[in-house]
């Protein structure tokens, strides 16, 4: 049994923890979206149905051919090992063209890591029927717990230990090591399997006894598995949206979606539905109130925010997988029982990723998956207490019953509705949902704004007065204004043609600060921004001097300008690429910001915006411009009475320019730090921890 264990397990270790080394590994390429991992998500998920199917199928047709099960699986355990290490080629990064890198993504994995994942997904399957042939009468059904344990610890141990150790290329050969180590594992199994013969004939056929299970069961097995998926992935995606993409907010929802596994599979005393059911309708409830709550003026912190979504993740999928164990079959069906499961959990991956971005112009997926789940819920307890016909007690609870789940799905409409309220374009991509909306249109203050999740990216006025203003975070007052007023080729005589870049275009609102013989090369991720800026607004149309849009990660194309020799020798550079509150930290490393000076002129500007609802920022900022010898200044501003046209903003300016210096404390442009000397935090492309500057 030990043998078999440590198969099992360190499979699913491996399975799950190169999940977020491979994801961690591409997320720079493709702009730190969350759809990089909800991508990664859905493929694993498919790879996982794949190993499920391939092992149903090597037990279903080969179920007395023993020797040819074995050696067809560690003949293809043999030739994974060819396909070692899995560290991703740095050629297959993408060029920036693509309207989805979807397809991209699934095919690098498909290359890497896809066919050492498929093997791996089928050593739980395969080797508890191995298991159960070889140990007659002991439940294989604990060690899909044991398999979900080490699933657990291979993801808990990447951002604790694994990330913070070790840089992304050691990552991946160490788990290639890893690999090689289970499939010796996997060999020993498989030759104790073949060799434990006695009574093999009668074991089969007492097991052709086993009655088949209910087809309704069958069903409610992948209608469970794919509601847990959709849960786990909508509501993942709804906290990395107004966070950040960083592998502790990937790996905790996911660490509880297969805690829930390992409860549930243990034993069926550890599931009680008194208990789950309420706190799963608790957690949703306060998920809803606080969507609900994304435009209120006060924000909840951001510790009880992931909070409220992780408690609603974990009782939510015990909810799922805990009925789902109610109705697990005899062992002979083991493997048909855990393709269902797979199979669920793929559809629902599936329906998120591919499915829900065509027919949804919002994350309306959630509100669906939470629909479902109280649907499917409902029937099982109707199953349950129905035949006892115990009416007095039935009905009341019938009815307080239906009165929440309508109170339910009345306030996810109220979401719905509040989200298209004044909105006159959306569109829903890869890089998430984004809105245009217009206000008040018959006053002289009406305006549009781009909106992607619950976070401005630049208001316009419709006035012909009004529709050059520099608004929101770039109004002349903020640090944007302040570096176009203290630039010493501004102040010159006479006034000297400047070239500015800009990472992250938004509605192109700095493109009012261009003056005639300027150029402005905007740096955009997201094609659909650059449509909606140049349709729906005019501050790129009416800019005075020369605009270019560069579509594609910023880094992936100021490097690729920098290996053709094309350094832009900006005048100014500004940083300000956010997707709501959610920062792509890949731009805040030292790698980025020695990429960016090295396009930079040696007086030029760096703009870094730091403005966050949930996170500190100027601390690693000015960690870095002090690491590479430049002196950073922090220009706030905050509006004492509340500006139609300006928001709070925080930005950091970096230089070694000293006119330009000059003319900021002259100007008194200059703000103070919240605190004078710095924490110790140093991002690199290898390492960063979201905790550290965590309000």
């Amino acid at each position: 049994m030990p043998l078999f264990l440590a198969a099992i397990f360190l499979s699913a270790f491996l399975l799950f923890q190169v999940q977020p080394v491979i994801a961690r590994y591409i997320l720079p390429w493709y702009g730190g979206s969350p759809g990089v991992w909800t991508t990664c998500l859905l493929f694993f998920q498919v790879g996982l149905l794949g190993g499920y199917a391939y092992a149903h199928g090597l037990v279903t047709f080969l179920r007395e051919k023993r020797r040819l099960q074995v050696t067809i699986h560690l003949t293809l355990l043999g030739l994974a090992f060819f396909l070692l290490p899995i560290t991703p080629d740095p050629a297959w990064k993408p060029d920036g063209t693509e309207a989805s890198p979807l397809a991209g993504i699934v095919r690098l994995l498909a290359l890497t890591v896809g066919f050492p994942y498929l093997l791996l997904s089928a050593s739980g399957p395969l080797l508890q029927h191995w298991f159960a042939e070889t140990h007659p009468g002991r439940s294989p059904y604990r060690l899909y717990a044991i398999s979900n344990l080490g699933s657990l610890l291979g993801l808990l141990t990447y951002p604790f230990l694994f990330e913070p150790l070790l840089d992304v290329g050691q990552q991946t050969r160490l788990w290639s090591w890893g690999f090689v180590v289970y499939g010796l594992f996997a060999m020993a199994a498989g030759y104790l399997y073949f060799r434990k013969t006695r009574d093999w004939s009668d074991r089969v056929a007492a097991s052709e006894t086993a009655p088949r299970p209910a087809a309704i069961n069958v069903f409610l097995w992948i209608a469970f598995s794919a509601c847990g998926s959709m849960l786990l992935l909508s509501l993942t995606s709804q906290m990395c949206q107004d966070v950040a993409v960083v592998p502790f907010l990937w790996v905790v929802p996911l660490s509880l979606y297969l805690l829930t596994f390992i409860i549930a599979f243990d034993h069926e005393r550890w599931y009680h539905r008194a208990f789950a059911i309420p706190l799963a309708a608790t957690g949703i409830g306060m998920t809803i109130w606080l969507m609900n709550r994304q435009y209120a003026s006060t924000e909840w912190p951001l510790l009880w925010q992931i909070v409220i979504y992780c408690g609603t993740i974990f009782f939510c999928c015990l909810v799922c997988h805990g009925e789902v164990v109610r109705m697990k079959p005899h062992v002979r069906h083991l493997t048909a029982f855990y393709l269902c499961i797979s199979l669920g959990g793929a559809i629902g991956g599936i329906f998120v990723s591919l499915a829900a971005p065509r027919l949804f112009t919002g994350y309306w997926e959630l509100h669906l998956a939470f629909v479902i789940l109280s649907i499917l819920t409902s029937y099982q307890l109707w199953r349950h207490f129905a035949p006892q016909r115990r009416f007095a007690i039935l009905i009341p609870t019938a009815l307080a019953w239906l009165a929440a789940i309508g109170t339910m799905n009345y306030f996810l409409q109220v979401h719905i509705d509040s989200s298209r309220t004044q909105a006159i374009a959306v569109k829903r991509g890869f890089y998430g949902v984004l809105k245009v909306e217009e206000y008040t249109p018959n006053d002289e203050y009406a305006h549009r704004s781009l909106h992607h999740g619950r976070i401005s990216h630049g208001r316009q006025y419709l006035a012909p007065d009004k529709r050059d203003l520099a608004t929101t975070y770039y109004s002349p007052e903020s640090g944007v204004g302040a570096v176009f007023a203290c630039l010493p080729q501004r102040n010159a005589l006479p006034v000297a043609p400047i070239h500015v870049g800009v990472v992250g275009l938004g509605v192109g609102t700095i493109a009012t600060y261009a003056g005639p013989g300027d150029r402005f090369r905007f740096y955009e991720i997201n094609p659909q921004v650059e449509e909606l800026a140049r349709s729906h607004f005019t501050f790129l149309g009416d800019c005075e001097g020369e605009e270019q849009v560069v579509l594609g990660d910023a880094r992936v194309s100021l490097e690729r300008e920098i290996a053709a020799g094309d350094s832009q020798q900006f005048d100014a550079l500004f940083v300000d690429a956010f997707s709501g509150d959610s920062i792509p930290i890949h731009l805040l490393t030292k790698e980025a910001f020695e990429l960016y000076f090295q396009h930079l002129k040696p007086d030029g500007v760096l703009a870094i915006h730091i403005t966050n609802l949930h996170l500190e920022l100027a601390d690693p900022v000015r960690n870095l411009a002090k690491e590479l010898g430049y002196e950073a200044f922090r220009a706030d501003y905050n509006p004492d009475d509340i500006e139609f046209e300006s928001y709070y903003s925080d930005w950091v300016l970096i230089t070694k320019n000293t006119d330009f210096i000059s003319a900021l404390k002259n100007a008194e442009r200059i703000t103070t730090w919240d605190r004078e000397e710095t924490l110790p935090i140093l991002w690199t492309d290898d390492y960063s921890n979201l905790l550290e500057v965590a309000f």
